[in-house]
Order: C-alpha cells, then sequence, then structure tokens
C-alpha cells in the first residue's frame, strides 16, 4: 500500500484503473437496471414496488460502504501518516453522501405504499438519517480545514467515530421492533428468490465499480488542485522575494 503513497505513483495506477472502473461499472449498472426494471415479474407480495430495490439497495450499501472507507482512511492517516489518506477520505464523503441521500429518498418512495407513510422513526430509517448528517458534517469540517490550512487529524477523528453508526445500521432490525423488514441476505443464506437476487447483485457490482471511478476522479481532482496551490504559493513567494526594497541574497 505504501508503495502508491507517492501521488506521481498513484496517478499512474489511477490512469488506467479509472476507466476500466468507470465503463464496467456502467455497463454492469446499466444492464442491471433495465433488467430489473423492465424484464423481471413483480413480485408476488410487492408487486412493481420491488423494482425500486435495484436502486435502493446498491444506494444503501454504497451509502454505508462510503463511511467504512472514510474509516479506514482516517485509521490509515491517523496511524501510518499515510500522505494520500486524507485525500481518499475527502473524495469518498461527497459520492457517498449522494448514494446516502438516494437510499433514503427511494426507501420513503418505496415505504408510501408499502407502509402507508411517507416516513418512520424506526431505527434502519433514523440511523441512515445520522449518517447523512454525518456525511454532511464531514464535508463541512474537511472544506473548513482545506481552506483554514488547519490539521487533517481532527476530520480524520471524526471519521471514525462516525464509523460506530455503520454497525448500528446494519444491526437495528434485529435489535430493535421495526417497520423494516430483517435481513433478507445474511452468511451463506437469501430470503430473494433469484429472480431478482441476480440482477440485484449485479447492480450492486456495478454501482461499486462507478463509485469507485468516481473516488479516483475526486482524488485526481484534489491532487491537481493541491499541486496548483503549491506552485501559486511558491510563485508568490518568489514574486515577493524579487520585489523592489526587499533584498535577494547572492548565490554562493
Amino acid at each position: 500500500m505504501h508503495i502508491y503513497a507517492n501521488p506521481t505513483r498513484f496517478l499512474s495506477l489511477a490512469k488506467w484503473l479509472m476507466p476500466l472502473l468507470f465503463w464496467s461499472g456502467l455497463v454492469l449498472s446499466v444492464g442491471a437496471l433495465v433488467w430489473g426494471l423492465v424484464a423481471v415479474p413483480p413480485d408476488r407480495l410487492m408487486g412493481e414496488t420491488v423494482r425500486i430495490l435495484f436502486i435502493h439497495v446498491p444506494a444503501a450499501w454504497l451509502g454505508m460502504g462510503g463511511w467504512a472507507g472514510i474509516a479506514i482512511s482516517s485509521a490509515m492517516l491517523l496511524i501510518w501518516k499515510h500522505p494520500l489518506a486524507a485525500i481518499a477520505a475527502r473524495a469518498i464523503a461527497v459520492p457517498g453522501m449522494v448514494f446516502c441521500a438516494i437510499c433514503l429518498a427511494t426507501g420513503s418512495i418505496w415505504g408510501r405504499p408499502t407502509w402507508g407513510t411517507w416516513w418512520e422513526w424506526d431505527g434502519r430509517l433514523t440511523s441512515m438519517l445520522v449518517l447523512l448528517f454525518l456525511y454532511v458534517g464531514y464535508i463541512a469540517l474537511t472544506q473548513a480545514s482545506a481552506r483554514e490550512g488547519g490539521s487533517a487529524k481532527i476530520a480524520a477523528i471524526f471519521g471514525l467515530v462516525g464509523a460506530v453508526n455503520v454497525p448500528i445500521i446494519n444491526r437495528s432490525v434485529v435489535w430493535w421492533n421495526s417497520l423494516h423488514q430483517p435481513p433478507s441476505i445474511t452468511a451463506g443464506k437469501s430470503a430473494i428468490d433469484a429472480t431478482f437476487l441476480v440482477p440485484l447483485l449485479v447492480a450492486v457490482v456495478g454501482f461499486s465499480l462507478l463509485f469507485g471511478a468516481i473516488v479516483l476522479m475526486r482524488m485526481r481532482a484534489l491532487i491537481a488542485e493541491q499541486q496548483v496551490e503549491a506552485r501559486l504559493r511558491r510563485r508568490a513567494l518568489d514574486d515577493d522575494a524579487s520585489a523592489p526594497g526587499v533584498p535577494v541574497m547572492e548565490q554562493a
């Protein structure tokens, strides 16, 4: 992992990996959505509303997985001082927040005909909403640190503390009596018929690949932004040093 701590090495890797993830993820995601939204039959109990799960489930997975990525990057920054860890965490935050919001929106749309309400303060929905607020807080904190030149360690600590919410989301339907259905997929078992399970898993893989491509794009953009800022600071120092009235040390 540390061999990619050098931004030049990382950028050379991302240059070919990013399009690979993007195009393979796009093909799988579009194929899975067409398969799930058009080809599969209505569910025996949920009817046509089952189709929203092909967006809702990948979004929920990536909303939680995004914060897990932030926590791992935060740990790498605090423990190993990995120079790209803070950039990776910042790159993950925005797409993670977007997928978290999509999860909440599609869940509400699914809940209206299924539960008879757009929102219910049960354990799964409430903990997912808390995750959205954590994303917003983390993004605001990292932006403030970058703008003011503060330490990235504060955001890293926030990322680790916020990770406590991820297992709470995962186990909420088991720990509390909830409107939300219990886990449909557990270790070695699935309560979902193969007609729906296969395109659902393809959608999860496809969206995950797209997520990875987006994170790499954002990391490249953040690295480029830092490089531009460093060049501007050096140029400003050079301009100040060469300004009239400012003594310049002679070369030895």
